[in-house]
Parts: structure tokens; sequence; C-alpha cells
């Protein structure tokens, strides 16, 4: 790229810029960046590059958020949250965070793990007993072998237990797929249980690591363990408590037109509003996705994450112990499972073995990132499916180079 096209595409245009001023929330910005020993310029960089994906006409709305020692030093809102209306982005925008509801699901399902309702090494099937029959599917010979090693809470969270998603080419990915497990309909979370009951492992426990229902069931297990709903015990436990007002398994009518619109590009291309997941979230589900089923906000997804960071405690309310919180944000995988070349997995999210930070991300394009070696939190939501983090990687890139050197 010359200089010439590279000094015009990092200059925005007078409307975007119009907009983008309107929308930032500047007022919400609680230190300046070099207080916190991060560079202004960067993360200024770091705004146009998100504003340059706005007006390419990838995405339509982008939400960015950078918090360093409990400093807002970045937030910004781009583009818009319907594209139709001309509905700007706002701080008070709902997002479909789908799997970063996983995390959610593993602080719940850790808070009874605190009351000693378990251990982490449990097996599964001393809570549902149905999973005690389950067998592993055996590509090598085709037949359907015993567990070698009993599928455990632990194999659940780090999704190292063979349940899966049904993606993949393989004969259970089709048993997957015939059966409906992973479909969002008129089931419970207690009747997909039991279908998943009745289909083989993909592999042995603890022997790999495949993305999949896990989690899903860790929500069903918290249902099973506490004897209530996981809607009301998310509200209760978890959400009232940490004042997370917004988040929710669906937007309630009075909130509908705060919900962002989410996205799909056709052949060419070009942004279409829409898709399968449109009117996903807009009235109360029969079915509670521990992985994936909840929608939130930028401040209400912070409050999360700032909990975690702060070993579990925000403003006074003490959700989780510290010690819980390193096991969530530490390696937990097996030794004869891998997740990833200097990355390692925790419960429900990811973990850089060298800086210890912990990440996840959404169907619909969202972000997490939670640092404890530099104390920060980077948090970025769009709303396009299926999910493209490209915008996120490179904003997360430009915010980790603008941390000044000590």
């Amino acid at each position: 790229m010359n200089l010439m096209k590279r000094q015009f595409r990092l200059m925005i245009p007078i409307t975007a810029l119009l907009i983008l001023l309107a929308s930032c929330g500047q007022s919400s910005l609680n230190s300046t960046p070099e207080k916190v020993g991060l560079s202004s310029d960067t993360l200024t960089l770091a705004n146009q590059k998100i504003q340059e994906f706005i007006d390419d006409g990838k995405w339509a709305g982008i939400s960015t958020l950078v918090m360093k020692d409990d400093k807002i030093v970045q937030r910004a809102n781009f583009g818009f949250a319907n594209l139709e209306d001309s509905l700007p982005v706002t701080d008070k925008s709902i997002f479909r965070i789908f799997s970063m509801t996983k995390p959610i699901t593993a602080v719940a399902l850790m808070m009874l793990y605190e009351k000693g309702m378990f251990e982490l090494d449990d097996k599964v099937s001393d809570f549902i007993p149905e999973f005690a029959d389950v067998k592993v599917y055996n590509s090598g010979t085709e037949s359907l072998d015993p567990q070698v090693e009993a599928l455990t809470i632990r194999h659940l969270l780090t999704h190292s237990s063979g349940i899966v998603y049904g993606w993949g080419q393989s004969h259970v990915d089709s048993l997957y797929r015939v059966s409906g497990v992973g479909d969002w309909d008129s089931a419970t979370i207690g009747d997909k249980v039991k279908i998943l009951t009745q289909l083989p492992l993909k592999f042995q426990p603890g022997t790999a690591w495949e993305y999949g229902l896990s989690i899903d069931v860790a929500g069903y297990l918290v249902e099973v363990l506490s004897g209530i709903p996981l809607d009301e015990y998310f509200k209760s436990k978890i959400f009232e408590p940490l004042n997370m007002e917004d988040t929710g398994f669906y937007v309630p009518k009075e909130k509908l037109d705060r919900l962002s619109e989410v996205y799909y590009r056709d052949g060419e291309g070009e942004l279409k509003s829409g898709g399968f997941m449109a009117e996903a979230f807009k009235k109360p589900p029969v079915l509670f996705s521990g992985g994936g089923g909840l929608v939130s906000t930028m401040d209400d997804y912070l409050s999360f994450c700032r909990m975690l960071l702060h070993g579990g405690i925000l403003n006074g309310v003490n959700i989780l112990e510290a010690s819980t919180v390193k096991l969530i944000m530490s390696n937990q995988l097996p030794e004869t499972a891998s997740y990833q070349d200097g990355m390692g997995y925790g419960l429900s999210g990811q973990v850089d073995l060298e800086s210890g930070e912990y990440s996840w991300a959404g169907a619909a394009s969202t972000n997490f990132w939670i640092d404890p070696s530099e104390q920060m939190i980077i948090i970025t939501f769009a709303q396009l499916m299926p999910g493209d983090h490209s915008y996120a990687n490179v904003f997360y890139d430009l915010v980790k180079r603008a941390l000044i050197k000590k």
C-alpha cells in the first residue's frame, strides 16, 4: 500500500467523524491513558482502524472498551446498531454474546463447587446418572467402546469431554445433526441432555479438545445441583449482585429498541440484516443455554470481567473466592489433551500460558480479554454472523502495542 493510499484510508469521513464524536461516550472515561501506562496516540490509531472497518461497509456497528488499573481509558461506539433505521451504537446497546455466556456458566457452577457440592474430577454420572452408560465412538474400529476414564466435570468445563457441536464430518458429528441436539427449539436443556446421553462421545474423555455442548451440560448441572432454573440462578446469584441489569436469556419488550440488529454478508460481501438468529432472544426461551444463550451490554459484561480480575469480588460483593477464580483462569486441560501452541484452556475460556490472560469470544463477533499481569480488560462487541473477529484482533493488537514499556 503506497503512502498516499494509506493516508487516505486513515482519514475519517466528516459524516463518520460526527457519528463517532456523538457516540464515543468520552465522558465515561475515568483517566487519561498515560496515567495508567498506555499511549494516547496508539489508542487513537486503534479507534481509527475500527472506524475503517465501518467505513469499508464490512460491519454495521462496533463497540470497544479498554479498562486498565480499574480506569476506563478507551470507550467508543462506531457505526449503527440498526443500519436500516440509522440507529447508532450506544453505551446502552444490547448485544447477543452467544459463547461469552460460557464463562458465566463456569462461574455459576463454581459457586456450587465452593459450597462443597462437587469436586472438579467427580464423575458427571454421579449427578446425571444417564452419562454412566454413554459409549465412546472408536473411529478406527467403528465400534462403541466403554469410557476408559469416566467423564468428569473438569472434562465438561475444558471441552475435553468428547461432547461436541456436530460441526465436523465424522460419524458422531452426523449423529448430532440427525438428532437435532444442537438446535434451539421448544425442548428444555434437560430434554437436550437426555438426547446427548443417547449419543456416543466423539473421543475418550480427557484425550482431546473439541468445542461443543459441554458447557450446556454444565448449565444443566447447575440446575440439578441447585434445584433452581438456570435463568433464575444467573439472575439471583450473579446478575443482580453485579448490577448486570441488561443481561439475560432474552430482551424484554420494553428494551427491544436497544437490541442491536444482527447482520450477515451476502455472496457479494454486502451486509444484510436478519438471518437465522434474527428473532432469537426476543421472547422468553424454553431452553436456557449455558453455552450461548445470553444477551448483554458493554457495561454489564465489564462488571463480570472486573469481578474475575479482582479475584471474585466487585464493589464489596463477593461472588467467588480468589482461589476459585484462579482455577477458572488457569490451564485446567488434562495432560493428555492439547489446545493451541502457547495457549491452555481454563474453565470455559482460553488461557495464555505466559501472561495468564483469560479470554473468549461469541458467535456474533463479540470478544473479551482479561489480563491479570497488566490489570487490563479489553472488550469488543459487534453483531455479525458467522463470527468475524478480525476487527477485534486488530484492536487488541494495537491496545497491547499501546502499553508503555517500563
